[in-house]
């Protein structure tokens, strides 16, 4: 079967104690809609309790971080409005240096970013007579479309242009809906040309994050391959992969490498435990019970066990076919346990 593919990292203690701060993303992590994923506040409780710093980080640049502090600590997070940071506040930052202190920035989006450039001394705007000297995009759900096209208009000029992010979706209480990214490419295909970009999975958001909570040794955890895994790849962290939001069996399988996480948990209780690498046999992959080996390009489960060691053993026994094959592996009628 070719060469070792174990890219899973295991951990002697819990990871609460391995690392000193958690890079938690929010939406599909922490809450979805306006509900705490089940069992988040208790896990994140008891990694604080053990001394982890969480830092509650989102893409999503729609709301300031006072709102989200808020919103955390109603579902019964303890979270400070200072542990909160949004790629808002890193595209604000990306224009330090780039346009003089006071500028004016047209903003196509929300409250949360304009918020957000006015902290780094910038004057948000929506009106094109304002004669801005750049633009900033991000999420906002309730903009004007008028406030979309004047701000396409602006980008076409060729002022200099950050987007908080691009993510294609975002999770809803109602499900998968479109995200930020579906309007930045709207403006890109419109105007010709590419956004500076703040969000993960790009590292500007990773370094606000470490500029405004500190720590040393920070674990990024998220439910997102494209945005939360590669970003910590791409900034040379580690990562916990949670399964309470978009990414789900289909996905994982299909994994690059720059896509594949550190650790995988089910959720965010898997900060509470060491985490195990499954075992390579001539079977297969083997952890906790299960056997996981891949037959005729088939996923081939047997055994019980924990859920989390059946989605650790599934993940290396698919990636490593699909990096000796170049072929996603055939889940057939294999499904995650409950």
């Amino acid at each position: 079967m070719g060469e070792n593919h174990d890219v899973l990292k295991a951990s002697d203690q819990p990871l609460s104690s391995a690392y000193d701060v958690a890079i938690l993303d929010l939406d599909g992590v922490v809450y979805v809609g306006h509900d705490a994923v089940t069992r988040a506040p208790e896990a994140l409780a008891a990694a604080k309790a053990v001394g982890m710093h969480l830092a509650f980080v989102t893409n999503n640049a729609a709301r300031p971080p006072s709102d989200v502090g808020n919103h955390l600590r109603e579902i019964g997070i303890d979270a400070a409005d200072a542990d909160v940071v949004t790629s808002a506040q890193a595209a604000a930052r990306l224009l330090v240096g780039t346009i003089p202190e006071g500028s004016r920035v047209y903003v196509i989006g929300g409250e949360g970013l304009s918020q957000a450039l006015r902290e780094r001394g910038f004057q948000p705007v929506t009106e094109p007579g304002d004669e801005p000297v750049a633009v900033a995009q991000g999420y906002g759900p309730q903009m004007p479309w008028r406030q979309v096209v004047n701000g396409a208009m602006i980008v076409k000029s060729g002022l200099p242009w950050v987007v908080s992010n691009t993510d294609m979706t975002i999770p809803t209480a109602q499900g998968v809906g479109p995200g930020n990214g579906t309007l930045v490419r709207l403006v890109a295909e419109f105007a010709g040309r590419e956004p500076e970009v703040a969000g993960k999975p790009q590292p500007p958001l990773f370094e606000e994050t470490l500029e405004r909570v500190g720590g040393s040794h920070p674990l990024v955890v998220g439910d997102r391959l494209d945005t939360d895994i590669e970003g910590a790849t791409n900034v040379g962290w580690d990562s916990l992969l949670v399964l309470t939001g978009v990414t789900g069996l289909a996905e994982l399988v299909c994994a690059e490498p720059r896509l594949r996480p550190t650790y995988i948990g089910s959720d965010l209780c898997a900060l509470a435990t060491p985490h195990e690498v499954p075992t390579r046999q001539d079977d297969g992959f083997t952890l906790g019970g299960w056997t996981v080996s891949v037959r005729d390009g088939s996923l081939v489960v047997a055994g019980d066990g924990p859920v989390d060691d059946w989605w650790r053993a599934v993940a290396l026994a698919a990636w490593a076919h699909l990096d000796d094959t170049g072929a996603p592996v055939d889940l057939g009628a294999v499904r995650p346990p409950r």
